[in-house]
């Protein structure tokens, strides 16, 4: 695109700064004309509010309006938000741009796909166009699936399984279900460790993989493998002094900022803080109820009272959200296992509605229902890693890092390893004690460094 005509007097008009801005931000140059449009459609639906008389409710009323339409793409609706968010933030500087929480809408534009965890339960073992490619191939993996949801497995379980299972068979190739063997096992796991050079993790979840195939489904246990489970290499969590905390924390703001907070400040796991429903918050007993957890556990973490109001402000406006939702026609969000059928109506009650919303609606691709779903994982995943980066923290950031730095420093400030287990929901406490080792205290006494005695 050439640069953009000036008035007769040399001075650009407000249209000739907004596509300056679109270069100097690394607009691609067919993607131009888009953005002008999206900010004249907006305009246009506005008018004759000007933009420095705009309020924040007409803006997000608009994004409201514009994230219902289906015909609207993930994608489209984040070229949408971010267009808006040049002509308001950095182009006319217009008031209202400050008070928007530009990161969450735009995370609107991504998702949760079929056979995302949250929601891989409501559909048929093995869904998905992937699964049903791999499926025509090999029939036995339907039965596979099958049997694992059968067994109550985790979905993320039930997905690996299959998926190693499949490459199994691939690599087997056109040999027939009866006549593999212990061989074809060790041929198999000799090739990912050799050829792959995949770790010791991902080598012994495909051989526990295989393993459930022959046993569950072929009905012929694996014997006399020559392959015993490698030992896996004890490596230190990443974990953030707590001015890195600091510092990390102040470079977010908004939803995400939040979300960071409270992960920090209770410990959860990353899909424990975006699953979280309005229930799950207990101000009365400032508490938290982390359900479902690793392994299927529930368990209560503390409600950071420094997070209390921020937390209970987020509220108010997720209920005011899902009000809108409800006048709309809307309003359901997804329930676990059979409660939606034990329960029709629960599904639009306040209490069961996600604490981190999407900014978007989606339409359930099974039952056709229109839900708001929570926030897609990754839009925190991240906005963590950028946070970390503009932080200037010289670690690898992400959103575990957190989870360790709770607990690392609960364990500094002297609580019992026994109450720091049972907050993080670990099974065994030796995996609670790897943040021993990164206190630099694995015995009872601090290891100093003879060259500090100099």
């Amino acid at each position: 695109m050439p640069t953009p005509p000036r008035r007769e007097d040399g001075t650009p008009s407000n249209w000739d700064r907004y596509l300056d801005l679109l270069i100097h931000r690394g607009v691609p140059e067919k993607m131009r004309p888009w953005y002008v449009r999206r900010v004249e459609a907006f305009l246009k639906a506005l008018r004759p509010v000007s933009l420095s008389s705009l309020t924040a409710e007409q803006v997000t009323g608009y994004l409201q309006e514009v994230s219902s339409q289906g015909q609207v793409t993930g994608w489209q609706f984040r070229q949408i938000v971010d267009a808006l968010q040049l002509l308001l933030v950095d182009l006319s500087q217009a008031p209202v741009g400050k008070g928007i929480d530009w990161d969450w809408w735009k995370a609107g534009g991504k998702t949760l796909a079929p056979d995302h965890p949250t929601l891989g339960k409501s559909q048929a073992p093995g869904a998905g166009p992937r699964f049903a490619g791999a499926a025509a191939a090999f029939p036995l993996l339907e039965t596979l699936a099958r049997t694992i949801r059968a067994m109550q497995y985790s979905i993320r379980t039930e997905q690996a399984y299959v998926d190693w299972c499949h490459r199994f068979l691939a690599f087997c190739g056109d040999k027939p279900t009866e006549a593999l063997g212990v061989e074809d096992v060790q041929r198999f796991l000799t090739h990912l460790a050799v050829d792959r050079s995949v770790s010791a993790k991902t080598q012994g979840l495909a051989y526990s993989a295989v393993a459930f195939l022959f046993k569950q489904v072929l009905e012929r246990p694996l014997e006399d493998v020559r392959f015993s489970r490698p030992k896996r290499q004890q490596r230190l969590p990443v974990v953030l002094t707590r001015e890195e905390v600091r510092r990390l924390c102040e470079a977010m703001d908004g939803t995400f900022g939040l979300m960071a907070r409270l992960m920090y400040g209770t410990g959860m796991r990353l899909m424990e803080c975006v699953r979280l429903r309005a229930a799950d918050v207990d101000f009365g007993n400032r508490s938290i109820v982390v359900r479902n957890g690793k392994g299927g556990k529930d368990r209560i973490v503390p409600l950071p009272e420094r997070l209390r109001e921020p937390v209970e402000a987020h509220l108010a406006r997720v209920r005011t959200l899902h009000e809108r939702d409800l006048a709309a026609g809307a309003g359901s969000v997804y329930l676990p296992d059979a409660l939606g059928r034990k329960y029709p109506n629960a599904a639009r009650e306040w209490i069961w509605q996600y604490v981190f919303p999407s900014s978007r609606l989606s339409q359930d691709p099974k039952s056709g229902e229109v839900r708001r779903h929570h926030l897609h994982e990754s839009s925190l995943q991240m906005e963590i890693k950028a946070a970390g980066q503009r932080a200037g923290l010289p670690k690898r950031v992400n959103s575990h890092a957190l989870r360790h730095s709770f607990a690392t420093h609960l364990l500094e400030a002297g609580y019992d390893i026994r109450t720091v287990q049972e907050l993080l929901g670990h099974a065994d406490v030796s995996t609670t004690m790897i943040y021993t080792h990164v206190l630099n205290r694995p015995g009872v006494v601090p290891v100093r460094s003879p060259l500090d005695a100099w």
